[in-house]
């Protein structure tokens, strides 16, 4: 019933309990998840988890807190290896401006080149946007982005970006910050964009939702995104796990 569209199940704090994390994303009424390789490191293991099991799917890319570490091989490789028949997508990129961990200049270099990537491969794209929107949406503007679209992952942008975003062909993403109670921007812009380009994420082990801010975050607690995001349209929860699971399905080509 829930799609998760970006998870990082391969991530470290996983290690201990990995099986029973997964198992219980099942039991929550999680039917589908889009796991992210965003690195040299987190590539192989998302392929990994994709080829054990069947309802998991990978995106690879490479993350702009990484780009300063990636070469044309590292590019050219993640070209070989999106030939791989789950995965779905290319990402996460974009640019990091609030951690800063890479010069600005070649977040930017980096982030076009996946792009051209993308469009040479016919795949969509995940977005990884923190406090650089107006160059984020320039970037995709110019780089023709819209001939593949994608997700505006965990959106925490105006509702003047998100339409600029919507209207390159993106997909807006809500993740556990939606379900804070003084996430008043988030709430407003969730509301306000078409059900058919809504997405939910949890993008753990990291923004876990209310109620268990503050612990590790897993795949199962999407549905609190689902709730919340069900609860601002005015819709049933059953009605909201339906729609933002159509939407996936038809971004990632996964129509049953």
């Amino acid at each position: 019933m829930l799609f998760e569209t970006h998870a990082h199940l391969n991530a470290k704090e996983f290690d201990e309990d990995r099986e029973a994390v997964i198992a219980r994303a099942k039991e929550n009424g999680v039917d589908t998840i889009v796991n992210i390789g965003f690195n040299a490191e987190t590539i192989p293991t998302c392929l990994e988890l994709a080829d054990n099991y069947d309802f998991i799917y990978a995106v690879i890319g490479w993350h702009p807190q990484d780009a300063k570490d990636m070469t044309d091989e590292h590019l050219e490789w993640i070209e070989e290896l999106s030939r791989h028949p789950k995965v779905v997508g290319l990402g996460e990129m974009g640019l990091d401006y609030h951690w800063d961990t890479s010069p600005r200049d070649v977040q930017a270099e980096v982030f076009r080149k996946q792009i051209r990537l993308a469009r040479k491969l016919d795949k969509p794209i995940i977005i990884h946007n923190r406090d650089a929107h107006q160059d984020v949406i320039s970037i995709l503007k110019e780089e023709k982005a819209s001939e593949v679209g994608g997700i505006m992952h965990c959106f925490s942008g105006s509702w003047e970006t998100a339409k600029l975003a919507l209207n390159m062909n993106f997909y807006i993403s809500f993740g556990g910050p939606l379900t804070f109670k003084n996430a008043k921007q988030p709430k407003e812009v969730a509301a306000k964009v078409p059900l058919d380009r809504l997405l939910i994420e949890t993008d753990c082990p990291y923004l876990t939702p209310h109620p268990f801010r503050g612990k590790r975050n897993e795949s199962g607690y999407v549905r609190y995104v689902c709730e919340e995001m069900a609860s601002l349209h005015g819709l049933s929860y059953e009605e909201m796990a339906k729609i933002t699971s159509d939407n996936a399905r038809r971004l990632f080509r996964l129509e049953s």
